[in-house]
Parts: C-alpha cells; structure tokens; sequence
C-alpha cells in the first residue's frame, strides 16, 4: 500500500513537472521589433483588426487612434469610433515609453490624470510588428491577450496584411481570434 501511494505521488509530481515543461516551452515570450521612432510614430492610425476587448465592446467600428507628442515627451492618445446608434465615443489618454527613447514598449493610460501614480491604470502597448514605411502595425503586450492591427488607411493590400498575419501567428498569437473592424 505505501509503495503505491509513493508511486502515485510521484507519477503526479512528474505530470505536473511535465506541465510546467509544456507551458514553458510552448509560447516563446513576445518579441517586440527591435526600436521605434515615437515622432516617425506619431499620426492617425486605422484599427483594421483586434482581439476584442471589454474596454471597445460599445465600438461597432470606424475605430482610429491618433497620436501627438506632448510637451513633456509623452504621447496623447485619442482613441474614437463609431457606437451602435452612430455616436462618436473618444477615449482620450497618455502614453509613456518604457526604456530609452527608441523602446518599442509603451504604458498607455486611459485613466483620469490624478491616478497616474497606480501602476494599475497603465497598460502594456508592445509594437511588434512594423513595416519599414510606418503604416502597417500590430502591437499587443506579453500575455498576448490583446491584439491591433492598425494601418495608415483604412484598407491595405491583401497580400501584406496576410504576411503580418503569419508573421504574427509566428510569434504564438491566436490569429483565429482576430475580428476585422468595420470600415465602411
């Protein structure tokens, strides 16, 4: 009897230990690309496609994000769409970025000013995909629970948005999960 209650101990600490194997060994951790030029960043970009979210659930589409350095080297972000009845909603918040200044990792905040100080209220906002050009983009951050794909127009050739695709597939995110955002 004492020889099977070890043995089945241990065979459960070895499913476990094997678990933990697989989970580790089978999401490499995100890569983000290698810089980014925030000024060369700033403007308006098109949300063509997301991992949807609690935080745009009233957007029925049209969905831009617009850029514009502050002052004080951070970014304001103005994030509008379209709400079901045809409303403009517009979220206006503040990105920061993490490192020097060629980091390709930001924290955004939509949360009123006088909460900055939580760590909390600021999200991850990785770029991990950018074309030389600057107008195809993907950003996410290191869980991989969110997902963009912003462009800087409303629509792009089939042929390079499907190479992000793989691209991003490549990197372990569930592309399956993407929703195309209504732009017309």
């Amino acid at each position: 009897m004492k020889n099977r209650v070890i043995t089945a101990i241990l065979y459960a600490l070895s499913l476990n230990a094997n678990a933990v194997d697989a989970q580790q060994t089978a999401v490499a951790p995100l890569v983000t690309i290698p810089t980014l030029d925030v000024p060369r960043y700033m403007g308006t970009w098109y949300e063509l496609a997301k991992f949807e979210n609690r935080f745009q659930k009233s957007c029925a589409g049209f969905t831009s994000a617009t850029y514009s350095a502050l002052p004080d080297g951070k970014v304001q972000v103005a994030n509008r769409c379209q709400g079901g009845a045809g409303e403009v909603i517009e979220a206006i918040g503040e990105a920061r970025q993490v490192g020097n200044t060629s980091s390709p990792k930001l924290k955004v905040r939509f949360a009123p000013a006088f909460l900055s100080f939580l760590p909390m209220v600021w999200g991850d906002y990785w770029v991990i995909d950018l074309d030389k050009d600057y107008q195809l983009a993907a950003v996410s951050e290191a869980k991989r629970e969110f997902l963009w794909i912003l462009s800087r127009t409303k629509k792009v050739d089939q042929e390079k948005y499907n190479a992000l695709i793989a691209r991003l597939a490549a990197q372990g995110l569930d592309v399956a999960k993407l929703v195309l955002t209504k732009q017309e």
